[in-house]
């Protein structure tokens, strides 16, 4: 049953995502949401100070968010438990030299970021956002900027000119058909100067100061429930913001807690996490690192700690969808609004193993939330998360789980409101639990 609990917390998830339209915008509304909870930010550069039961919270690269609350016990004999998640989506994003004039057209140069389904991108209401940098006085500075009307467009080729694309599917070129077009060419300016124009008017700046961008390719569509009982949502970016936000609610509404618990929110998830910031670098690492001789553990302490830890990587699973029943393993078909869904894999896409599957269980049925588990089709090749890399980078425990999606890299995806609601609830429960023994 939907009740309005359950509703605001889904409506709550729209409105973060409409709000976040690139991986720089969601680390600054959860930014805002932590400060308004009384959460401090730590720089890496610097010193860290930090009180018993402290709120803090990291910020590397503008697009990846680590925060944690200092549990009451003393950390060598709680550990940490860690909920990841990862802010970026797949989609297009600008090449640094962008505007170009294409016969009469002003378009704008993409590169394919991550496994989009491009054909959902063509005839939508389409804009850009993400994060400028500029010249100041002082130093370079970034910005972050954001066209809310729709501003470009991948107009679809008319079905008089490709008869067959109900038959063979819609397909693009990566590198002549997926330029944007933004606007017509009818006055001196070159394409270039007037796109940074627009830019520098959004950003509050002189065109030449403008440097560099990050810009994401975004969908101005806000999300909506659907469904005869509005039991179902779609929006962008569902695939991972459902997490980020379930992970980012349960550590808000963690007053205290035996454990140091953690909210790992990364980007470049979707292109491999290799980078400075994404899951497969430092960053995780060098937090922890620092939590724990901020509050004078030592070096055996803190493997000590790592021993005790337990993580939550949380991103979005495979729903049946029974228009493809043939895309499923039998036995593993997963269910929209049946639950959180437990991934597990032998070869390790997923880090689940029998002992963190068994725990998550535990979780669920104390926090009275359904579970569901997923296992991929044999003949098909499956995808993977942050969980594996960081269980190894870490060596701790790791449970893959997430909530169920439709259309998953779409650019409009749906998943159910009830499980919105009960990831939330079993996240709450896992930063909640009395400090246990290691696995």
């Amino acid at each position: 049953m939907i009740t309005p609990e359950i509703a605001k917390h889904a409506q709550g998830l729209l409105d973060f995502i409409d709000t976040s339209p690139s991986p720089w915008h969601a680390v600054a509304m959860m930014e805002k949401q932590l400060q308004e909870k009384g959460f401090t930010r730590l720089e890496e550069s610097q010193a860290w100070h930090v009180q018993p039961l402290g709120r803090h919270y990291v910020i590397r690269g503008g697009s990846s968010l680590i925060a944690f609350v200092l549990g009451r016990k003393p950390l060598a004999e709680s550990g940490f438990r860690i909920v990841g998640a990862h802010t970026d989506s797949p989609g297009l994003r600008l090449k640094p030299r962008a505007p170009h004039q294409a016969d009469t057209m002003m378009r704008l140069a993409v590169e394919v970021y991550g496994g989009p389904i491009l054909a959902t991108f063509s005839d939508r209401d389409l804009s850009l956002a993400g994060r400028v940098c500029v010249r100041s006085d002082a130093a370079v500075e970034s910005c972050l900027i954001r066209f809310e009307q729709p501003l470009v467009r991948l107009a679809n080729l008319a079905i008089h000119m490709n008869r067959s694309v109900n038959e063979d599917g819609l397909k693009f070129n990566r590198q002549n058909e997926l330029p944007l077009l933004l606007s017509g060419l009818c006055d001196a300016e070159s394409p270039e100067q007037k796109f940074l124009r627009l830019v520098a008017d959004k950003a509050g700046c002189r065109p030449s100061d403008i440097l560099s961008w990050d810009l994401n390719v975004y969908d101005t569509q806000k999300g909506s429930f659907w469904g005869p009982e509005l039991e179902f949502i779609a929006d962008s970016q569902l695939d991972n913001l459902t997490s980020c936000y379930a992970g980012l609610v349960a550590l808000l509404e963690t007053e205290t807690s035996e454990n140091t618990c953690v909210g790992a929110f990364f980007d470049h998830e979707e292109i491999g996490s290799e980078s400075n910031r994404g899951a497969m670098g430092s960053f995780i690492s060098d937090v922890l690192e620092r939590v724990a001789y901020a509050i004078d553990t030592d070096t055996p302490g803190y493997k000590q700690a790592l021993a005790r830890s337990f993580m939550i990587s949380a991103d979005a699973a495979h729903a049946y969808h029974p228009n493809f029943p043939n895309a499923y393993e039998p036995l593993h078909r997963i269910a929209i609004n049946g639950g959180p869904v437990i991934k597990v894999n032998a070869n390790q896409r997923y880090a689940t193993d029998s002992m963190s599957e068994a725990r998550f269980i535990e979780l669920c049925r104390q926090a009275n939330v359904p579970y569901q588990k997923y296992a991929h089709r044999t003949d098909l090749a499956c995808g993977s998360t942050i969980g594996p890399m960081t269980a190894a980078r870490l060596g701790i425990p790791t449970a893959d789980v997430g909530c169920p999606l439709w259309a998953m890299h779409s650019i409009r995806e749906s998943a159910g409101v009830l499980d919105q609601a009960s990831l939330l609830n079993v996240l709450k429960k896992f930063f909640a639990e009395p400090a246990v023994q290691s696995m």
